[in-house]
């Protein structure tokens, strides 16, 4: 089965970076798509960034310029680096993956993680 394990959340304060890894087994993290989604309580998930085989990855526009998604394939894990973070990035993060020829690959939202917290101080 599929598992994502994401880690690295935490506190920090305004302007501070963060870098969260997203650790996935049974799944190759360059076979299809990866995303990382964002998830603050009483509003909808959004779609923070997205990479594929292609690795030009599409970000969401308010992160845009600040958060940037990788991956180290010889690791089998999935990063977002947040820098110049601000207090309305406070969410739960979710790590994402979806294999080629899934419903879900568009959205990359076919497999997820547990989530981990990331809480901006101002």
């Amino acid at each position: 089965q599929v598992q994502l394990v994401e880690s690295g959340g935490g506190s920090v304060q305004s302007g501070g970076s963060l870098r969260l890894s997203c650790q996935a087994s049974g799944y190759t993290v360059n076979s299809g798509c990866m995303a990382w989604f964002r998830q603050v309580p009483g509003k909808e998930r959004e779609r923070i960034a997205r990479i594929g085989r292609n690795p030009t990855p599409t970000y969401a526009n308010d992160v845009e310029g600040r958060f940037t998604i990788s991956r180290d394939n010889a690791k089998n894990t999935l990063y977002l680096q947040m820098d110049s973070l601000k207090p309305e990035d406070t969410a739960i993060y979710y790590c994402a993956a979806a294999r080629r020829g899934s419903p879900h690959f568009s959205e990359c939202g076919g497999y997820w993680g547990q989530g981990t917290q990331v809480t901006v101080i101002p």
